[in-house]
């Protein structure tokens, strides 16, 4: 009686768990305004410029929406020949000379990289010359997506969470 009770219930698992009700209501229609992605840029081999406020910096214009966030990556070095390490600014490097710190800022127009340190930087030429920066911008509307989801310090897992790989990275001259 036992075999009969226990191959009823398999079968009757088995039927409800293939069963198909009716399709549900539609969803909201999205946003209007075509498809807005985030997107990559790169900075290759670029080198600080030291202005007369004695800073150094590197200057783009980029125009973007208001709305838009502006994440900022440095390469640190590589693993190997496909494989770079990006540490997400702001960075301070404690080096033999002193403390190194690299910044940004950005507006809707343009962004900033600051290198600045408590030592005068031209003595390490290696960390303000030949620099390579990626530059994500994530659209304002991806912000309802809850910013304990995406580490930011990791740029890999923002290209992941941003659907950006296999993309192409522009360059910014």
């Amino acid at each position: 009686m036992k075999k009969i009770f226990y191959l009823f219930m398999i079968t009757t698992a088995l039927v409800i768990g293939g069963c198909e009700g009716p399709e549900g209501p539609r969803g909201p229609q999205g946003p209007a305004g075509g498809n807005v992605e985030a997107e990559v840029f790169e900075l290759i081999n670029v080198d600080f410029s030291l202005n007369n406020n004695g800073e150094y910096t590197i200057f783009r214009n980029l125009n973007i929406l208001d709305s838009d966030v502006v994440l900022i990556y440095r390469m640190a070095g590589t693993i190997d020949a496909q494989t770079p390490i990006w540490q997400l600014l702001p960075r301070t490097l404690f080096l033999n000379e002193g403390e190194l710190d690299y910044d940004y800022d950005f507006s809707a127009e343009d962004f900033t990289i600051y290198a600045g340190g408590t030592y005068n930087l031209a003595l390490t030429p290696e960390y303000i010359n030949d620099q390579v920066f990626r530059i994500v911008i994530i659209p304002g509307q991806f912000s309802d997506r809850p910013a304990s989801v995406v580490d930011f310090s990791d740029y890999n897992a923002v290209i992941e969470a941003y659907n950006l790989q296999g993309k192409p990275v522009r360059q910014i001259n």
